[in-house]
């Protein structure tokens, strides 16, 4: 009768005992009569060590035999005197990128070309497998709040945020566009349950073709009602990510270990500063003057020095953009500044946010400031006729927050098939 199948990861349990595994050919070596096989499953990597044995082509499938001993220069310190070896599906050429020598940073774009492919590598997917445990953390700690996740439409009438970066579709022979956020279903549905969030793709026809921007994203969307001011959501953003970012630390030990990634200091409170503070500060503290209506890229990185050397927080809030830098319905405030928000994590921008509108005739006003035309958000503005409290949240960009997190420079290898304004394959 055969046995059932053994994990790499339980290994241990099974010292010197005869087991079954199955997997890919991640390598393999030949020393005289000695073969090395080393064994990929969905676990890990394993030594296996054969006799007068012929290892098929890298990435074949097969099924292994043998006893699993310690070793301690051996991958986990274990390798398996192997007796038996089962090819389930052969491959039929060697692959295009040799998948065990994955270097980013050397061949980025023939990586890339063949993600189909390099995407089984052991650092390719442990950034995959950070990123979902990333998300199952954010559902579990907003659905312990009493939030509830909600899935809206990624073909819409107009941009949530207005803009050129919008992709246009073809529906039924009328216009239509791939949605830029969910940020308006987010408002209706909050007036439904007060407190929503999503975890969905959204789409930006990005003109910076550089290593922070894609196409396509995976926005992690969260939005509530009867907030005080911007403060509340600030409140909530950094609970959700320090909860966040302790379950990863505590289910993805071995995906930070392969990148010598840290989590940051959780016992900290992020540091909140103003646009216009941050400006002045940077000038202050590094001599590097920055306008516009925004934080350029140095800039960021510069606050995030500070913030780190000053708080030892790897996070900083930047509040209080003006009114031009925002969209139409971020809440406004007398002096032409808004409630708007930014949060940065190790330098880069990785969440936009704050307090809403939420009285009509003030959305009504800000959409022509923009000289964008009400008509084209009737049915969005329809519900702020019908007492929508105030309210607010924020958007994060699960890639960067990834790349961010493990080190990885190309946020591009932080999604499992990248889109950008070159790249429609695989």
């Amino acid at each position: 009768m055969l046995k059932d199948r053994v994990l790499i990861k339980d290994l241990p349990e099974h010292l010197e005992q005869e087991v079954i595994m199955q997997g890919w050919v991640h390598n393999r070596r030949d020393l005289g009569g000695i073969s090395f096989l080393i064994l990929r499953d969905r676990s890990g990597i394993v030594q296996c060590v054969y006799e007068n044995t012929d290892i098929p082509l890298h990435e074949s499938s097969v099924q292994v035999t043998g006893k699993p001993v310690s070793n301690k220069r051996a991958p986990g310190g274990l390798e398996i005197h192997a007796t038996k070896l089962e090819i389930i599906t052969e491959a039929k050429e060697p692959p295009p990128v040799e998948i065990s020598k994955e270097e980013w940073h050397v061949n980025p774009e023939t990586l890339l070309e063949y993600r189909h492919i390099s995407i089984r590598g052991l650092e390719a997917r442990a950034a995959l497998k950070v990123q979902a445990e990333l998300a199952t953390a954010m559902r579990n700690y907003l659905n312990s709040q009493d939030f509830t996740e909600i899935f809206s439409p990624k073909i819409v009438a107009a941009g949530a945020e207005g803009g050129a970066n919008l992709f246009e579709v073809d529906y039924y022979g009328k216009r239509a566009y791939l949605a830029q956020s969910p940020q308006l279903y987010k408002q209706l549905m909050m007036a439904v349950y007060e407190r929503v969030y999503e975890i969905a793709p959204v789409f930006r026809a990005e003109q910076s073709h550089t290593s922070r921007h894609l196409a396509e994203y995976l926005s992690l969307d969260v939005e509530m009602g009867f907030i005080k001011d911007d403060h509340d959501v600030m409140d909530l953003e950094e609970a959700l990510l320090k909860s966040m970012m302790a379950d990863v630390a505590k289910t993805c030990q071995k995906e930070l270990e392969i990148f010598g990634a840290e989590v940051p200091n959780l016992a900290v409170k992020f540091p909140r500063i103003s646009l216009f503070e941050a400006r002045a500060l940077i000038k202050d503290k590094f001599d590097y003057e920055t306008g516009g209506k925004d934080l350029d890229p140095e800039a960021e990185r510069l606050l995030g020095k500070w913030a780190k050397s000053e708080h030892d927080s790897d996070f900083v809030f930047v509040t209080n953009y003006p009114q031009a830098a925002r969209p139409f319905y971020t809440y406004p405030t007398e002096d032409g500044l808004t409630l708007g928000l930014d949060l940065l994590f190790r330098g880069q921008e990785i969440t936009s946010g704050g307090q809403r509108v939420h009285e009509y005739d003030v959305l009504i006003e800000e959409l022509k400031k923009r000289k964008m035309d009400p008509e084209a958000f009737a049915g969005y503005l329809e519900i702020f006729k019908h007492g929508m409290p105030p309210h607010g949240g924020f958007a994060i960009g699960a890639e960067r927050l990834t790349a961010l997190l493990l080190g990885i420079s190309n946020v591009r290898f932080a999604r499992a098939f990248p889109r950008d304004g070159s790249r429609l394959h695989p």
